[in-house]
């Protein structure tokens, strides 16, 4: 049985795409989502098989959302789309699978049939999937944020999830520390702090060989031995 989350901004079509994998006795439908930030969620909650995912949605696209997967749980993606078969040659060429709207349910089946045959997923394969990030999806009091980049303060981890800061507003994000490393330009400052270059105001040395940033609406943000030298070679500090 292969499990199955539809992500669609619009409802009539994840109800055509659950009505047609109804039909398969080995695909279950385990959840639906109307946007790119519930469908995080829901990746990373539910672990899918596959994810049958719209590419044009509004304020993050799917293809945006491909590359803000963390690795380790990434499934199988269909991008289902209304692209012409022109646009479609950069989807072939880097070996990713896709569905035109509406959906024909022979080409269906037989994409179907690729996911039968258990070959594993790679982010490498979907075009734009380790382009940088340009803004972090969050949550926050029931409301979805999209935060700037150049508006993030510093990202930290505490037992609530990975807190996202800028000056007047922070919210909680699907996105690891580590992605978040290596997609956005935050560089680490402490194991579970990373912190926006940018937004430094002042570093205030500590006696035992640590430091303390305070970015420039006043925050305080703890750096490690271990990351102080990094920070300061980066702002070419001696």
């Amino acid at each position: 049985m292969l499990t199955a989350l539809i992500i669609d901004d619009e409802a009539p079509s994840r109800d055509e795409l659950k009505a047609l994998l109804a039909e398969a006795p080995d695909i279950e439908v385990v959840g639906e989502c109307s946007n790119a930030i519930e469908g995080l969620s829901a990746i990373h909650r539910l672990r899918p098989d596959v994810v049958f995912l719209d590419i044009q949605m509004p304020r993050v696209s799917g293809l945006e959302m491909v590359g803000m997967i963390e690795p380790s749980a990434l499934p199988h993606i269909v991008f289902v789309t209304a692209y012409d078969e022109h646009a479609l040659k950069a989807f072939e060429e880097h070996a990713a699978d896709y569905l035109l709207k509406p959906i024909d349910p022979q080409r269906l089946a037989k994409t179907l049939d690729w996911l039968r045959t258990g070959a594993r997923p790679s982010s490498k394969a979907f075009p734009g999937a380790d382009s940088v990030l340009h803004q972090i999806p969050c949550i926050a009091r029931n409301r979805i944020l999209l935060i700037p980049l150049n508006e993030v303060e510093y990202v930290h981890t505490d037992p609530c999830g990975v807190q996202v800061v800028a000056s007047t507003r922070q919210g909680v994000t699907e996105l690891t520390l580590k992605l978040l490393q290596e997609r956005s330009g935050l560089m680490r400052c402490h194991r579970q702090y990373l912190v926006n270059l940018d937004q430094i105001a002042e570093i205030e040395l500590l006696e035992n060989g640590a430091a303390e940033i305070v970015t420039r609406s006043g925050k305080r943000v703890p750096v490690s031995r271990r990351h102080l030298r990094e920070i300061k070679d980066k702002l070419l500090i001696a």
